[in-house]
């Protein structure tokens, strides 16, 4: 085998997972519906939890660069594609019912899953702004179709539509920045931008380029004031697909907002940290306090979503190593509470209701103590109550801003994250403290129901190992490379 041969091997996870999106598409073609759909699933799932597995056993030692250096694996791109694969697997296995009580149960909604898994998994390992658009549009387009997937629903048609225009005009935005990068300095590849760039921090045009890829980061991960598609797409869309754009993408938002702030920009660290405060702070501000005046599940979430975005960007506005390594640790709490969150709401939904309204989780407890209990963990760590993964993310977040002496920052984001306790724990009191709007048992879901268990009690059983994770982020930010 030779060099370029081994190159290219190193996508192979991509690799993986785009084959099997495209045998997902084909295969149900041969047979029955029935056996097609549970064949679709069933390659989905397993090709997930597969490629995991062999990222695992494969991790990169060190960075290398491959495909004309378009492509890099290093260690933070491993761990970044690990979660995506299990999460999206969970989203997957706790959609199921729910997709087929309302004839979404497909084999198009695994294929589009899986390609939008893909555009992730570009956008962990991007080391040229091509790729990593390429990654970011093949995740974005499968995410709109997704989201429109319903096409009885008029409320998820409508959603798609706002997604879809704010999408690209964030698209446009990014595009724009990129070009002007690329007029700067005459390469597309990010170590070359940040090399060339190094002397350029009072260059009009560099500020420009930079206030431009700031925009559109805050437009994918929904921060203030870029946020209105949040909220209505988190609602107006199936709570199957909610589940998938709230988990998975914010991972992958990471892996871009690295590559691009911490990777090429870096040096004009002092340039786009004074944005990131400001959107930061807005963004939990405006998430915890809007959050409390919400009566839909989903919604709430929405807000809290953003809350939970500005907490990430505060670790990457530190600009330190140990900064990336908190926002990194952030985000993959996030996204398996998140996942957690949205697989209760598909747990509790039937046929014919949504449960996504505040009301429809009162005393939950009499019907379901154990979900309840699920409910009650997510909700601490959600807020950050300790001993929970959540206060630990949060701390770390809140440490790294210390030693960054953005105090005011730490002060700030501390105040109203105590603020947004409050509305988790309006969740609590309705399961716990009133009485049940229906005496309907909840619906036992073979499988659904252990992975779930897993999921949330993951939270406080990591716990002996929270020392251990937090050192192996930070350990995975000092092998980063551009």
């Amino acid at each position: 085998m030779n060099a370029v041969t081994l190159k290219a091997a190193l996508a192979t996870p991509e690799i993986i997972v785009a084959f099997m999106a495209c045998l997902v598409l084909v295969a149900p073609l041969y047979m029955k519906k029935d056996t097609g759909i549970r064949l679709a699933y069933s390659l989905a799932v397993a090709t997930l939890v597969f490629t995991a597995a062999y990222i695992a056993m494969n991790v990169s030692e060190g960075a290398s660069a491959a495909l004309n250096n378009m492509y890099i694996a290093d260690p933070m791109a491993d761990l970044l594609k690990i979660a995506i694969c299990l999460v999206s697997a969970g989203v997957f296995i706790y959609s199921r019912r729910y997709n087929q009580d309302r004839d979404l149960d497909q084999p198009e909604y695994y294929v589009l899953g899986l390609f939008g898994v893909a555009g992730m998994m570009v956008m962990s390992s991007a080391n040229h702004l091509l790729t990593l658009y390429l990654g970011l549009e093949l995740m974005s387009l499968s995410l709109y179709a997704m989201i429109a997937f319903y096409r009885d629903d008029q409320l998820a048609v409508e959603s798609a539509m706002k997604y879809f225009v704010l999408g690209a005009l964030a698209s446009s935005i990014l595009l724009y920045g990129m070009s002007l990068l690329y007029g700067l300095t005459g390469s597309l590849e990010l170590a070359t931008i940040r090399g060339a760039l190094t002397a350029d921090e009072g260059n009009v045009a560099v500020a420009l380029a930079v206030v431009f890829i700031v925009v559109a980061l805050a437009f994918k991960l929904g921060a203030v004031p870029f946020h209105m598609w949040v909220p209505d797409v988190y609602q107006g869309a199936p709570t199957s697909t909610t589940a998938f754009v709230g988990a998975a993408p914010k991972i992958a938002a990471f892996a871009m907002t690295m590559r691009l702030l911490a990777g090429g920009l870096e040096d004009l660290h002092t340039m786009w940290q004074q944005m990131l405060i400001i959107i930061a702070l807005l963004s939990i501000i405006a998430g915890n306090v809007i959050a409390i005046a919400q009566s839909n599940l989903k919604r709430m979430l929405a807000y809290s979503t953003i809350s939970h975005m500005g907490f990430f960007l505060c670790g990457i506005l530190a600009g330190t190593d140990e900064g990336y390594g908190a926002a990194l640790f952030y985000v993959i709490v996030y996204a398996v509470m998140s996942l957690g969150a949205f697989g209760i709401i598909l747990f509790l939904a039937s046929r014919d209701n949504e449960s996504d309204r505040l009301d429809d989780l009162k005393g939950l407890s009499k019907r379901s103590p154990w979900i309840a209990f699920l409910l009650l963990i997510l909700m601490f760590s959600m807020a950050g109550v300790p001993p929970t993964a959540g206060f630990f993310a949060k701390f770390s977040v809140i440490e790294a801003l210390v030693k960054a002496d953005l105090v005011w920052v730490a002060v700030v984001a501390v105040l109203f994250a105590v603020v947004g306790a409050y509305y988790y724990l309006r969740i609590i009191k309705l399961a716990y403290f009133d009485p049940p709007e229906t005496d309907l048992p909840v619906a036992p879901a073979a499988g659904m129901s252990t992975v779930l268990t897993i999921n949330v009690l993951m939270i406080v059983l990591i716990l002996p190992w929270i020392g251990s994770l937090l050192s192996l982020c930070a350990e995975v930010i000092r092998q980063f490379a551009v």
